[in-house]
């Protein structure tokens, strides 16, 4: 008896003592996942800041001494007349409405008998503010202008306009002011923003135009000091002309409006002509007449299309060529070579122009600057990196020599000013090495002038600028080597910590790898790493330091170094981990290699998806038949089980086949509620009947203790209901322009409200408590949808069914395989503090299932993109009053609404199949993560502002997720904390 008590005492402590180590080990595990999740948080926003060091740093760079060229102007002044929005081919082709002729005969006229033409290519984005610095600057998008607004200029820059003598303009309050408000040698004016008025005919803009600057030259007959101003020489007038531009978005570019604009345009090129002919009277005048970009045919710009990249540009007057006959010599160009919107050179001039007989010379946008600056004897804009377009201008040999050399200067001045920035604060500078002997090749450019060999020269000049192009991309991306490998390491370092710290909390590896060591104190053995990774960030940082680097460089490189200095801290359990896994068969390998490869395609898929939603269409097809066809096989007793997930995966997937804009149709909401209100029945139908089967009884409630609301079901039915009555009660209000009641909005508000409150009252089981959730969140969403998405509802919470029926399906067939060896295996790999079984490796599963759903949720139905352009339907039976931060709010939450359903399957699926949610989280984490770095590398400073826009948001929104996703867990917590489901534990001791 003695022995015995004492032996009960022993065992009794043993336990607490037991008890006490798991719940110790539980909180250190809580503290440092709260440390991770904020390491986490703090990694990926720094990280997403990267890409505004790599991709939109400005080109920008100051201190260049102006190179002027060495030989008398061929004009006194210019004029500019740039037409916004006028795209090539409807300035060429001829005019439907008379028979042979053509919308600009004036122009048509000075290509055919004084000037010279050609189509000038925009590089994307083919914006107002972007165009216009490329024909006054040379040089495209500053990429630094995403973090500083699109309406303004970023960086203070040279231009014509700064380095003439005096400036006229007129034209649009968006565009005059920012080029010439900040210039004491300017004279403008501009009409007020109330002019542009989209309902009229805007080619009254460009009149207006015309009229100042005929005022401006009347007014200097009585004003002898603007007299003596115009009379002087290095003198530019600008025109804006806007008509097009807004006609063009207003009524589309194949409109009667705007094909007559393009004729109001070419009248007013005729009319400055004869004013300027008339009023100097000394042929010294040169004029230009481009667009800054063109308009698509649904009446927008912004991309690379032909039909916004390709402009006019027709070019006549003091210096500029007479026309050339077209011969065959003048196929000189490599054709190969593609301009700046990706168009081949040489490409053949469309018959229906008339213009086959006359030689086009095409340019890229930004070699404007050079040739109006030639004409003026002007230097090239400092930031200039257009190529003088020689054959517009009439010079002799030795002035195009010089022409040419003064713009290879301006660039190679460029160059010379970027690698002396870099080299001043680079401790391991490279060079452009093949620009290391420039001073010599210009020596001998410049003795080969003085000899007069003007053609080697010229061949020579031309290469070295080509040279010192190619070495300004060079410096401007000189850290981008460095800064990708500095945030990819970031990333796979960050990758690789998650992954050892799920393997060390959440599997069985510790215990079976670790089994017969006596384990060192952690503490000491990890000293040396520590301070080795501090001493390393030290060295680092005082490198950056020298090197003068932006202080977010230390931030990156600081985050990099101590994430992996954290993995080496771990060798202990890498080491005995690369013993363990020595140990495997190829079996595990096979399967290890296969479940990473399987992982990153479906990852990859994801991340095309974004710009192909059809792939869902294609990705739910192939896994409906897939996952029916092995259930059919599996399953050991009949079911329709392998029927319904076909049939909901294949529903789900004809919803991204649809167009993301989403068509108001009533009918189609209204068939949502019925549709809702049916799945409800069904799913009722099934607890009700769940416990007659082992297969359904883990689903239901555990216990059949009497509900505290037995009518909670046919409350939530009926708030479905309503809603869909009451959708059809405001749109009939609205489509008869009767005002909406007050009492009807409250009951829409109330009915919202009241219904996400239910579920919380539900049963715990399973599945009565995702049903009331399903049916909870129905109401507020059928009350901000407005055609389809109602449907999609519902269709995504057939398919989010099938996937839970799948993991039960797939439990139940585990455990018929097991052998009572694997039992006993089983019963030992639970964790005691929450009844929760290690992960294993096919978990993988669940978060890729996740994150296919988690996506499908947000490109089910378009994506954010429909905000900008919503229906004032989505929000009219909630508000009727315009309040942007509301309707925001209101749009936004319904956008949330299907990622709710899916966390909230996602965590009792976890429950289910009895694993840690937070294991789960950091695998969904790190499956973002891969898709983070392929964006990473996504990311665009070329293109529409939308692509650039596009790439960003793509970039920033995986970035996020770390946080975005777990505020979701945490808000959906409230409904599925307390889920209650049969373990697998007890299932296997009492069943097997």
């Amino acid at each position: 008896m003695r022995i015995d008590g004492i032996l009960g005492v022993e065992d009794r402590d043993s336990k607490r003592c037991a008890i006490n180590t798991a719940r110790n080990k539980q909180k250190w595990l809580s503290r440092k996942e709260k440390w991770l999740v904020v390491l986490g948080v703090i990694l990926h926003a720094v990280y997403m800041l990267s890409i505004f060091d790599i991709y939109f740093k400005t080109p920008i760079v100051h201190g260049m001494d102006p190179v002027p060229p060495r030989f008398v102007a061929p004009a006194k002044r210019l004029v500019l007349l740039v037409a916004d929005g006028l795209r090539a081919d409807k300035f060429f082709e001829p005019d439907s409405d008379s028979d042979g002729g053509y919308r600009a005969p004036f122009l048509r006229n000075i290509i055919r008998k004084q000037g010279r033409w050609g189509v000038s290519h925009a590089r994307p984005p083919t914006e107002s503010r972007p165009g216009h610095v490329a024909i006054i600057a040379g040089f495209y998008e500053d990429p630094s202008a995403v973090t500083k607004g699109w309406k303004a200029n970023p960086v203070e820059f040279d231009s014509v306009f700064n380095q003439s003598r005096h400036i006229f303009s007129y034209g649009s309050p968006d565009i005059v002011p920012i080029f010439c408000g900040a210039l004491p040698h300017s004279t403008w004016n501009t009409y007020p923003h109330e002019f542009e008025d989209f309902a009229t005919d805007a080619s009254f803009l460009d009149e207006w135009s015309f009229d100042q600057f005929q005022n401006l030259l009347n007014r200097s007959n009585q004003d002898p000091k603007l007299k003596q101003l115009l009379e002087q020489d290095k003198l530019v007038v600008f025109l804006h002309l806007l008509g097009c531009d807004s006609n063009g978005h207003a009524h589309k570019p194949f409109s009667s409006i705007y094909l007559n604009n393009v004729k109001v345009v070419d009248k007013i090129a005729e009319k400055v002509y004869n004013l300027m002919q008339s009023y100097f009277k000394d042929n010294q005048t040169a004029y230009i007449f481009t667009a800054d970009h063109g308009m698509s045919d649904k009446g927008s710009h912004g991309d690379g299309h032909p039909t916004n990249t390709d402009t006019p540009l027709v070019a006549w007057g003091a210096g500029v060529g007479h026309p050339l006959p077209i011969s065959h010599s003048d196929h000189h160009e490599n054709t190969a070579a593609r301009f700046i919107d990706d168009h081949l050179h040489d490409t053949a001039t469309p018959s229906e122009w008339g213009l086959s007989g006359m030689t086009r010379l095409d340019v890229n946008q930004a070699d404007i600057a050079p040739l109006m600056s030639t004409l003026l004897g002007l230097p090239c804009p400092v930031n200039s990196v257009g190529n003088l377009p020689l054959r517009y201008m009439n010079l002799n040999k030795a002035e195009e020599v010089e022409a040419v050399l003064a713009n290879t200067k301006q660039i190679l001045n460029q160059f010379l000013r970027k690698s002396q920035l870099k080299q001043s604060t680079s401790l391991f500078f490279k060079p452009f090495k093949p620009l290391a002997s420039y001073a010599s090749l210009l020596r001998q450019i410049e003795h080969l002038v003085s000899l007069k060999e003007y053609e080697t020269a010229m061949k020579l000049s031309e290469h070295l600028r080509s040279l010192a192009l190619e070495g300004l991309h060079y410096f401007q991306t000189y850290d981008w080597l460095m800064l990708m490998t500095v945030i990819t390491l970031g990333y796979v370092g960050w990758m690789i910590y998650v992954v050892l710290h799920v393997l060390q909390s959440y599997t069985s590896l510790p215990a079976n790898i670790f089994s017969k060591e006596q384990l060192p104190n952690p503490r000491r053995s990890t000293v040396k790493v520590h301070l080795l990774g501090g001493l390393s960030m030290g060295v680092v940082c005082t490198i950056l330091l020298v090197e003068q680097s932006p202080p977010l460089y230390h931030a990156y490189v600081v985050m990099t170094m101590f994430l992996w200095t954290q993995i080496f801290s771990e060798y202990r359990f890498l080491k005995a981990l690369s013993r363990y896994l020595c140990g495997k068969l190829n079996d595990y390998y096979l399967k290890l290699i296969a479940t990473c490869i399987f992982s990153v395609i479906i990852l990859e898929l994801l991340v095309k998806s974004f710009t192909e939603r059809k792939l869902y269409t294609w990705c739910f097809l192939t896994t409906g038949v897939a996952v029916a066809f092995y259930l059919f096989r599996s399953l050991p007793w009949r079911s329709g089980v392998p029927i319904f997930v076909w049939v909901a995966c294949w529903f789900l997937s004809a919803f991204t086949l649809l167009p993301p804009q989403i068509p108001e149709n009533t009918l189609l909401v209204v068939a949502g509620g019925l549709m809702i209100i049916a799945i409800g029945i069904i799913l009722r139908y099934v607890e009700l009947h769940a416990k007659d089967s082992i297969y359904w009884r883990s689903l239901a409630a555990p216990d059949s203790k009497k509900l505290k609301f037995p009518l909670l079901f046919h409350l939530q039915i009926l708030l479905v209901g309503l809603a869909s009555v009451l959708v059809w009660l405001s749109t009939s209000h609205r489509t008869e322009k009767r005002e909406l009641l007050v009492l009807h909005q409250l009951m829409n508000w109330s009915i919202a409200g009241f219904s996400m409150i239910l579920p919380l009252f539900s049963a715990a089981g399973l599945l009565p408590r995702l049903t009331s959730i399903f049916l909870g969140f129905a109401p507020p969403f059928l009350l901000l949808s407005i055609g389809y998405e109602a449907l999609f509802y519902g269709a995504l919470s057939l398919a989010l069914i099938a996937w839970i029926l799948v993991e039960n399906a797939y439990l139940h067939i585990s455990k018929f395989r097991l052998s009572s060896a694997q039992v006993k295996s089983m019963e030992g790999n639970f964790n005691l503090a929450h009844d929760n079984r290690c992960l294993e490796l096919s978990d993988m599963r669940i978060p890729l299932a996740f994150m296919v759903f988690f996506n499908i949720a947000f490109f089910g139905t378009g994506n954010f993109a429909s905000i900008a352009s919503f229906e004032i339907s989505s929000v009219y039976r909630f508000i009727t009053i315009f309040s942007p931060f509301l309707m925001a709010a209101l749009l936004i939450f319904k956008l949330l609404i299907p990622f709710i359903l899916v966390i909230c399957v996602f965590s009792a699926i976890t429950k289910l199949v009895q694993i840690p949610l937070l294991g789960c989280y950091f695998l969904v984490i790190l499956c973002s993560d891969v898709m983070t770095i392929h964006f990473f590398f996504l990311v665009r400073n070329k293109g529409s502002w939308m692509e650039i826009g596009n790439s960003i948001s793509h970039f920033g929104i995986m970035s996020a997720q770390v946080v975005f996703v777990l505020m979701l867990f945490a808000g959906t917590n409230v409904f599925t904390k307390d889920i209650l489901v049969r373990s697998a534990q007890q299932f296997s001791r009492k069943k097997l």
